[in-house]
């Protein structure tokens, strides 16, 4: 039930940063947007290994990993 409530969360985030950025062209933002994205995927990872989809999992987690990196690494050098 937890995960569900932070999957819907975490993709209302996404969708109203994304919705911002193509409305006002602001890209700023776009940081956080990967970053909740990348929430996401874990989110969908973790409901995998639950369902004992273990490769589907990992796909998440890996996909996960390199987007919270790209996030971190564009906050960086914002």
């Amino acid at each position: 039930m937890l995960l569900k409530i932070l999957q819907l969360v975490s993709s209302i985030i996404v969708i109203s940063l994304s919705a911002y950025g193509l409305i006002t062209r602001d890209y700023q933002l776009n940081f956080l947007m990967i970053f909740f994205l990348g929430l996401f995927m874990l989110i969908l990872g973790i409901k995998e290994f639950q369902r004992e989809r273990s490769i589907y999992g990992w796909l998440l987690i890996a996909v996960c990993l390199f987007a919270l990196f790209v996030s971190i690494q564009n906050f960086i050098y914002l």
